[in-house]
């Protein structure tokens, strides 16, 4: 047999003692997200943070380009596009949950793709986000499903039992107030119906809450799952405007919602951020919380954490699509974050001198009614 030289024996792997653990992303791995808007750019922020690489995939040219190492643009539905963005990239992940299903599951043929398509399927169409919920045993406001014209009279003769008007929203696509309508009688209903589109849509009874919260919940890939403090949310026109922490609500119902958030989490076999929104209707209702939605990425209302907490919820995201370990959730401050909703990114320079303000500015070309082009974090020292 001949003998080895030093170049064969150079050749074999020798493990070293810090090796990287199975399944985890080394540094300067590239993180593919699906994606160019002010969420994605703050997660490839993140991410360069951590020593990653980030390649931003995007159907048009969003502030996610200006921060990421490499970006392309084409079409979610352009499979052999979406082939040459995945040959490029480590891990997939996405920050809006409008992704169509078929991408995110055409990529996973090829490259790791977190959190997986079956929390995007259930989270784009209402009656399915909402029968799952249900189905877990977790209660959500009464609900009749509008899948077709002729299922319309029966949503009616449903809502005729609620003593509260009701809201109607579209399965798919509806965020941010869009694709809603208000129904105060039974006459509204098929007018708003039609004004939709006529398409699949949920009537929902409108439910005196005492406030909206959120859970911001993160899930590794070994299933280990961290929460964030639940913030309490304040909307204008469907669009959050502020989110406060502490919340102020008792600690049995914080705790009660972060379980809920948990189990939600774990029964998607979910990997990241999930945001899970809900109302509290107070101490002596029968279910104290309902959930409303759940969010399969970053969250508006977790934009706090990345100046009151040791490790905000984007650095976390990617942690959990890489396989790190997750990373601390406390929080040292209290804070609020406040959208900055078109013009009001405008007071830039006021909000700048203001102390204890932290400002993130989202480089957005255009302000437009009802946009978002920032927030700003105003901390003070923890209360609780």
């Amino acid at each position: 047999m001949p003998q080895k030289t030093m170049r064969d024996m150079s050749r074999k792997k020798v493990r070293p003692a810090n090796a990287i653990p199975a399944g985890m992303l080394p540094p300067r791995s590239v993180i593919g997200i699906l994606g160019s808007g002010q969420l994605g750019k703050m997660l490839a922020q993140a991410a360069s943070r951590l020593g990653f690489r980030t390649h931003v995939y995007g159907d048009d040219a969003g502030p996610a380009f200006d921060v990421a190492g490499a970006h392309s643009i084409g079409s979610y539905t352009n499979f052999a596009r979406l082939d040459e963005f995945a040959d490029a990239v480590d891990v997939v992940t996405y920050e809006f949950e409008n992704v169509p299903v078929q991408a995110a599951e055409h990529l996973a043929t090829r490259v790791r793709v977190r959190p997986g398509a079956k929390a995007l399927a259930i989270a784009q169409d209402r009656i399915v986000e909402k029968n799952f919920i249900r189905g877990l045993g977790i209660p959500v406001a009464p609900y009749a499903a509008i899948e077709t014209p002729e299922t319309l009279m029966a949503a009616q003769r449903t809502a005729q039992s609620w003593a509260t008007p009701a809201i109607l929203k579209t399965a798919r696509l509806g965020y941010d107030g869009k694709g809603q309508a208000p129904i105060g009688h039974d006459g509204e209903l098929a007018t708003a119906y039609r004004a939709l589109g006529s398409v699949p849509s949920v009537l929902e009874q409108r439910v005196a809450f005492r406030a909206e919260i959120s859970v911001l919940v993160v899930r590794g890939v070994d299933g280990a799952l961290a929460t964030y403090d639940v913030p309490r949310n304040e909307h204008g026109g469907g669009i959050l405007r502020r989110s406060t922490v502490p919340s102020g609500l008792p600690q049995d119902i914080e705790a009660k919602a972060r379980s809920i958030a948990c189990q939600i989490a774990a029964a998607l076999d979910y990997v990241g951020v999930l945001g899970v929104e809900l109302f509290y209707l107070g101490p002596d209702a029968a279910e104290p919380l309902l959930v409303n939605e759940i969010a399969p990425r970053v969250h508006n209302s977790g934009h706090w954490t990345m100046d009151a907490c040791n490790v905000g919820q984007f650095e976390n995201h990617i942690r959990a699509v890489a396989g790190w370990p997750l990373g601390s959730t406390n929080r040292h401050s209290d804070a609020v974050m406040a959208n900055l909703i078109g013009h009001d990114a405008d007071h830039w320079p006021a909000l700048a001198r203001e102390p204890g303000a932290c400002l993130h500015l989202y480089g957005k070309r255009e302000a437009r009614d009802g946009r978002k082009m920032g927030h700003v974090n105003t901390l003070s020292p923890k209360s609780s």
